[in-house]
């Protein structure tokens, strides 16, 4: 049996692997709640909350699965990118348990984890292009094999998650602002307002959301009345429009037939939607991960994991978690 940890941030992940690598049982715990009155998650709080559950969630997907820890062939968890408060929690426990019951320590990368979450349900062939976005990340690679992805482009301000969060702040609605906008853009025209889609330069991969969040700032300043479905709707649309077009490009640029969307904002309807229509008439699939998979779980981290201990890649117990990433990039 494999047990896999997941705590790059407010999520409290657990999920267990067969030796075969199926997915027996997974678990999660979610913060919104606790970080949804200050409008974000607060690290301090996210880390002690991962102290107090973790352990009483390990034991539990045991309990439930009828597993005892004697049972365990080794222990996956990530070490980054992410809160290092909360990363500290999952590795120095994985870390003890390792060195307890004398099994191997995995170290994965929280990206990584995510890029290849869609094997939990299909089998994709490789080369893809893959798309992580969510409120930390937004991130386009080049996926060869298990062992090499290698960065396009990324984004150079805020997250694309991150900026539905900072207009439904500028909206007053709640945390976490992705589902939110998205449910009142339902109701809205979507090409009511010509927002930005700020595609940066046309050689390009990398991804900004920072100007277009301005933008609406900049609108409700200059309006009066307005009509709070359309902006969200409009917001959203140019979002999703610029995820779209940076990765059929990729995809088309490198004649690379698969797309592989993943990542909280992955779960957003209207993403799912356009990518479905933009790749209609072109020789691109695109694939993602159920809506439990797309936000943080462990589950993701287990599949990784369990690709590493089958090639007995395993780490020591000096290995340290790391709040930031550096990846390959690609090279034309």
């Amino acid at each position: 049996m494999l047990l896999a940890i997941e705590t790059s941030c407010d999520e409290t992940g657990v999920a267990l692997f067969s030796e075969q690598g199926k997915l027996l049982h997974h678990l999660l715990y979610s913060q919104v709640a606790i970080h949804s009155p200050f409008g974000g998650i607060v690290p301090e709080i996210a880390s002690r909350k991962q102290l107090e559950v973790l352990m009483p969630l390990i034991k539990k997907l045991l309990n439930e699965t009828g597993v005892s820890f004697e049972k365990l062939k080794g222990i996956c968890v990530t070490f980054g990118p992410g809160l290092i408060g909360s990363l500290l929690v999952g590795v120095s426990l994985a870390k003890a348990l390792s060195f307890v019951l004398k099994i191997p320590l995995i170290a994965v990368d929280h990206l990584q984890a995510h890029l290849f979450s869609i094997f939990l349900e299909k089998e994709i062939s490789f080369p893809y292009i893959g798309l992580v976005v969510s409120g930390g990340h937004t991130a386009l690679f080049v996926v060869n094999s298990w062992e090499e992805y290698l960065l396009l482009g990324h984004t150079r301000d805020d997250a694309a998650g991150e900026a539905f969060d900072k207009v439904a702040k500028l909206l007053n609605l709640s945390y976490p602002g992705g589902p939110i906008i998205s449910k009142i853009a339902e109701k809205g025209d979507k090409r009511a307002i010509n927002f930005p889609r700020p595609l940066l330069e046309d050689n390009s991969f990398d991804f900004s959301f920072s100007g277009l969040k301005t933008s609406v700032l900049n609108y409700l300043k200059t309006h009066s009345e307005f009509k709070i479905e359309d902006i969200c709707a409009s917001f959203e649309e140019a979002v999703c429009e610029v995820l779209v077009e940076k990765s059929i490009k990729a995809g088309l640029k490198l004649n690379i037939p698969r797309l592989v969307i993943t990542g909280g904002v992955a779960s957003n309807k209207r993403l799912r939607e356009l990518f479905y229509e933009k790749t209609e008439k072109t020789n691109l699939k695109v694939y993602f991960p159920s809506l439990s998979f797309c936000t943080d779980n462990a589950a993701m981290v287990g599949i990784v994991g369990y690709f590493k201990w089958k090639k007995n890649i395993i780490d020591g117990l000096e290995k340290e978690p790391y709040s930031r990433a550096i990846f390959k990039k690609f090279s034309f």
